[in-house]
């Protein structure tokens, strides 16, 4: 397991349980006050979500057989991320409607909500304009997410081919090694035979001006 990936997995950990309180504890809040805890929770989920893909940038380098294990560990914190999304997104819900509860109550119209089909007209459509909003962020955040993870896989296969090249490199290294003892071995052995050449001329030189000698003083 990379030391890397359990530091990140911590961080998120005490950061999810932490958002998991936060929300909790908006739910019974209302005006200003939810409006700030809901900021804090959405920065929260925004370092969340930071921490998730250095987790995937960290398990994807690993080998195989741990890289597994890592990833299925992922898809769990992504949905535990999600859920608390979905959260998020009930909290402002909520708290738009009764913003606009408050403001209808303050002009002196608190009947509207109840009389009149035109403001309930107005406000479902302001509300499908929100989620349309909502939607075009997540769209945008998911295009986000999969230009990251293929900017991932570029990133192993450039590793991938490194690595190739590295072990050519080493292959290519050690041939160049095993010509040059070749080599050595090849112009020591002509060394040698040189020697013994003229080794084998002297001893036959020797031997024939032996012969001769022996030659002479007989015939003599």
């Amino acid at each position: 397991m990379s030391n890397v990936f359990e530091g990140y997995e911590r961080n998120y950990s005490e950061l999810s349980a932490n958002l998991t309180k936060k929300c909790t504890a908006a739910g019974a809040l209302d005006g200003e006050q939810k409006k700030q805890k809901i900021s804090e929770i959405k920065a929260g989920i925004d370092d969340a979500e930071s921490l998730i893909r250095k987790m995937d940038l960290e398990a994807r380098s690993l080998p195989p057989n741990i890289k597994a294990v890592l990833l299925a560990k992922l898809r769990e914190y992504k949905s535990d991320l999600n859920n608390l999304k979905s959260e998020v997104k009930r909290l402002v819900s909520g708290n738009s409607y009764a913003t606009a509860r408050d403001e209808l109550l303050e002009s002196g119209m608190a009947d509207a909500l109840t009389a009149s089909a035109d403001q309930r007209s107005r406000l479902m459509m302001s509300t499908e304009r929100l989620n349309k909003s909502s939607d075009g962020v997540k769209d945008s955040r998911r295009t986000m997410l999969e230009t990251e993870e293929l900017g991932v896989s570029i990133l192993q296969d450039l590793h991938s081919q490194r690595q190739s090249l590295l072990h050519a490199h080493t292959t290519l290294h050690g041939v160049d090694d095993n010509i040059g003892k070749s080599k050595r071995v090849l112009t020591s052995m002509a060394r040698r035979m040189n020697r013994n050449k003229w080794l084998i001329i002297a001893v036959i030189t020797f031997l024939v001006i032996a012969i001769a000698l022996v030659l002479y003083f007989k015939l003599k």
